[in-house]
């Protein structure tokens, strides 16, 4: 049993480490990324500013705009005129519809999805990563990353960072983290909404079905 219980254990390793991150964030210390699900305007923020500097890259195919409008609460022909550029369809993923081979030619590799970056490498690990660009004469696009050394991805958040300076970036960046955390999973809140309820209905029956177990075997020796 013990034998088993160990081999159980190695199996689930790589499991808890992806979800704590991967094991840091490079050479510096991981900044704890201010998730609030249920902050509306932080999350709202947050979109705008994906779908401004991500989305023109990077695809988000597994969140659809009309699920996006319904739980940040924004009036879906407000998405359909100012956030929607791809497409038509309120109904669709987010895809920049830009052909993956073109890309890889331009980046040297096709940028990825970040529908679900946030649970592959951590809020914080992508927090921090976004934090953590700096000048680099030497890389093709003249910057780096302490977090991912040699990073082919541009800084393209530079703009909003000297336009709003460092406190403004960095609650900017916190916006953005905060809704990628959304998007890999929207049923999140829900979730853990329906979790209290059930714990507060088991708390409920524990009583009952203690009292029951009790008369039951009060007569039995």
């Amino acid at each position: 049993m013990k034998k088993l219980f160990l081999l159980f254990a190695l199996m689930l390793s790589p499991v808890f480490a992806l979800a704590s991150g991967g094991g840091g964030c490079g050479a510096v210390h991981c900044e704890k990324a201010p998730v609030d699900l249920h902050n509306k305007e932080s999350l709202q923020n947050g979109a705008k500013v994906f779908i401004s500097y991500c989305l023109g890259c990077h695809s988000a195919k597994y969140l659809r705009y009309e699920r996006m409008a319904q739980d940040l609460e924004i009036d879906p022909k407000l998405v359909e005129e100012y956030m929607m550029f791809t497409t038509d369809k309120i109904g669709d993923g987010m895809d920049p519809k830009t052909n993956k081979k073109d890309q890889a030619k331009w980046f040297g590799n096709a940028p990825p999805d970040l529908s679900l970056e946030t649970r592959l490498r951590s809020p914080d690990w992508v927090y921090t990563y976004l934090l953590n660009f700096y000048p680099d004469d030497k890389r093709p696009w003249g910057v780096n990353n302490r977090v991912f050394k040699d990073v082919a991805m541009p800084h393209v958040l530079d703009s909003l960072e000297q336009e709003l300076g460092p406190e403004g970036y960095e609650e900017a960046v916190g916006d953005l983290v905060n809704f990628m955390t959304y998007m890999a999973e929207p049923s999140r809140t829900d979730r853990e909404s329906l979790g209290i309820w059930v714990l507060l209905f088991l708390a409920i029956m524990f009583v009952p079905v203690y009292l029951l177990n009790k008369e039951y075997w009060k007569d039995v020796k």
